[in-house]
C-alpha cells in the first residue's frame, strides 16, 4: 500500500517556495510522496534582474514560459518530482494585483470558471490521492485575485473528491513569529540594498489564534533557500533574508505555519510554559463551513498528518 502523500495548490511558480518551501522539503525527504500543483505562470511577475526585463508581459510577454523553468530549478532543491500546472501550462493566466485592468483578461484564472478548474485539480486528487490538502484561505492569505481562487478551486476539488484527502490546512504566518524575526533581521542589519518595511503590519500575517500547526523544517531551511533563489526573476536571497521586486526585507524562516481549515486535528505537544494560553478549539474566521481550529500558540500542531491514523510525515 502506498504511503499517503500531500497536494500542494499554489497560484503562481514561486509561492510554494516562499510559503512551504521549507515543509515540503521535509515531507519529500522523509519519504512522503509530495506533489505541487501551481495554477498560473505567473506571467504578470515583475523581472528583478535588468537583463530578463524584456520577458515582461508589456513587452516580449515570455516571462510566463521563463518561470517554468526557475519552478522545475526549485522542485529539483526542494526534492519534490511530481509537478503540474492546472489544466496544463499556461492553462489560466496571472491575473495580476487586485484592482489592475489585467483582473478583467478572459484568460486569466481570476475568470476561470471555478468549476471548471475545480474539476481538473479533483482529477489529479483522485489520481495522487493524498491524505492531506495545503492551499490558502479564504483571502488568499494577502489577498491577491488568483491566491482567492485557488482557495476557491482547491476547496471545491476537496470537497468534489469526497475523500481520500481528509485534511485541508490553509498557509499561515503567525504575527508573533513575523514580528519576532523581523525584529531579529533588523537588529543584525538588513542585507545592502534591501528597504525596511516600516512596521510588521507592512507585510502579510495571520493573527496568532487562527494558527494550528507549525512545520519544523529548520534542516531544510537551504534547500529553501536554494529554492527561493531559483526563482531569481522574482526573488533575491541573502543571508538570512529575501526581498521581492519592492525590495523590501523579509526574514527567511525554516519554520513554517498553516491553519486546518477542515478534517481531524492533531494531537499537539505539551505547551511550553509562558504568558499566551492555547485557544480552544472553535471555527475559523473566514473559513469554510464546518472548518475547525485545533489551537494555537504554544499548541499548535506539529505535523500536518497529525490525527490520521497510521500516517505520520
Amino acid at each position: 500500500m502506498s504511503r499517503p502523500g500531500v497536494l500542494f495548490v499554489h497560484a503562481h511558480p514561486d509561492d510554494e517556495s516562499i510559503g512551504t518551501g521549507a515543509t515540503m522539503a521535509r515531507y519529500a525527504a522523509a519519504g512522503v510522496p509530495v506533489t505541487l500543483v501551481t495554477c498560473t505562470l505567473g506571467e504578470l511577475g515583475e523581472a528583478i534582474p535588468p537583463e530578463l526585463a524584456h520577458l515582461a508581459a508589456d513587452r516580449d510577454d515570455r516571462l510566463g514560459e521563463y518561470r517554468i523553468g526557475e519552478l522545475a530549478a526549485a522542485c529539483a532543491a526542494l526534492g519534490v518530482t511530481d509537478h503540474r500546472f492546472l489544466g496544463g501550462p499556461g492553462r489560466w493566466r496571472d491575473s495580476g494585483m487586485m484592482g489592475l485592468p489585467s483582473n478583467d483578461d478572459p484568460r486569466c484564472f481570476w475568470r476561470a470558471d471555478a468549476g471548471e478548474a475545480a474539476a481538473a485539480l479533483a482529477a489529479i486528487v483522485a489520481e495522487v490521492r493524498p491524505a492531506v490538502m495545503v492551499s490558502y484561505d479564504a483571502n488568499g492569505f494577502y489577498g491577491h485575485p488568483d491566491h482567492i481562487q485557488a482557495h476557491r478551486v482547491a476547496w471545491r476539488a476537496f470537497q468534489l473528491a469526497a475523500g481520500p484527502a481528509a485534511k485541508f490546512y490553509a498557509t499561515a504566518l503567525p504575527r508573533s513569529v513575523l514580528a519576532g524575526a523581523l525584529g531579529r533581521v533588523m537588529a543584525a542589519g538588513l542585507p545592502d540594498g534591501f528597504l525596511a518595511p516600516a512596521t510588521v503590519e507592512d507585510l502579510p500575517y495571520t493573527p496568532d489564534e487562527q494558527v494550528t500547526t507549525e512545520i519544523d523544517g529548520t534542516a531544510y531551511r537551504p534547500a529553501k533557500a536554494a529554492a527561493m533563489a531559483a526563482h531569481a526573476t522574482q526573488i533575491t536571497v541573502r543571508g538570512d533574508c529575501f526581498a521581492l521586486s519592492n525590495g523590501v526585507g523579509q526574514p527567511l524562516l525554516g519554520r513554517e505555519f498553516f491553519t486546518l481549515l477542515a478534517g481531524p486535528p492533531g494531537p499537539v505537544p505539551a505547551p511550553t510554559p509562558g504568558p499566551v494560553p492555547a485557544p480552544a478549539p472553535g471555527p475559523v474566521p473566514g473559513a469554510p463551513p464546518g472548518a475547525l481550529r485545533a489551537g494555537g500558540g504554544p499548541g499548535w500542531e506539529a505535523d500536518l498528518f497529525a490525527g490520521l491514523p497510521g500516517a505520520s510525515g
